[in-house]
């Protein structure tokens, strides 16, 4: 699944394609991606000449800036946009096609089907689920050493699953929590209660930094990722566990592990997460 590096990448890539631009009309090929309005009509008729101002994120969702609406996407597995002239062959994945009055079209492309849309109001976006109940972004003033402190005291839950909860802090997804852990010296296991107050400040540091190193870098792809023209993120380059089960440490040479953390497939080192 995509993570904020990756989209916020692509956000950056749809902000160049397709600002200014707008819909002319709207296809819906597999309506279980509309997820608001109720009605898939509803949902194309009011997209109807609608101009894109913007593109934000938040957390994990892409948020397009429209004329009267917001529309907040997430990617999920598989999800993909690209930009292509109409008239163009359509992949039989793609799913919901916004056509503009310039010629060209976005594309939603999404192997699983388990992206989602939903249509808002301007200023009502924030209001409701999926954003509603999301915690402060991690580049944000409000994401301080003294808030995850606060956070993790309150749980003895493992630090891993613990920074998977989107409550918590938005954009944080498996590869860099591992990766994150990893360059604290925090076993992936550990109670989130356990943390003294060091650790939590040097987790902090290292989860900001890491998270702006693989912006920087476009993102990692370790599967399908792609941006939304087509180039592939380069920070896979500069994973210390994530994927590596069996290679040597990067810092002490010894056999990265793999276990199942919450579920998560979990990459750590045994010698440096103790």
């Amino acid at each position: 699944m995509p993570e904020l590096p990756e989209v916020e990448t692509v956000k950056r890539t749809l902000i160049q394609l397709t600002a200014g631009k707008t819909i002319q009309d709207v296809t819906v090929h597999c309506p279980k991606i509309i997820k608001k309005p109720d009605e898939v009509e509803q949902f194309m008729d009011a997209l109807k000449g609608q101009t894109i101002h913007d593109i934000g994120r938040r957390g994990k969702f892409l948020k397009f800036f429209l004329d009267d609406y917001v529309l907040v996407s997430h990617l999920r597995m598989e999800g993909r946009y690209s930009v292509a002239k109409s008239g163009e062959p359509i992949d039989k994945h793609t799913h919901v096609i916004f056509r503009f009055t310039d010629g060209t079209e976005l594309r939603y492309r999404d192997v699983r089907k388990f992206g989602t849309m939903h249509l808002f109001k301007k200023g009502e976006e924030e209001k409701e689920l999926p954003l509603s109940q999301l915690g402060p972004e991690p580049f944000s003033e409000q994401f301080t050493a003294e808030l995850l402190a606060e956070r993790l005291q309150k749980t003895n839950r493992k630090i891993k699953t613990v920074l998977l909860d989107q409550t918590l802090v938005v954009g944080l997804g498996n590869i860099y929590v591992d990766e994150a852990l990893f360059r604290s010296g925090i076993h992936p296991e550990r109670p989130a209660n356990s943390l003294q107050i060091e650790e939590i400040r040097l987790l902090h540091k290292e989860i900001v930094a890491t998270l702006t190193e693989a912006v920087e870098k476009g993102g990692s792809t370790v599967r399908s990722y792609v941006n939304s023209q087509g180039q592939i993120g380069m920070f896979q380059l500069e994973l210390f566990v994530y994927g590596r089960k069996g290679e040597p440490c990067k810092k002490c040479g010894q056999p990265l592990q793999k276990m199942v953390v919450g579920g998560r497939g979990t990459h750590y080192c045994r010698h440096c997460q103790k």
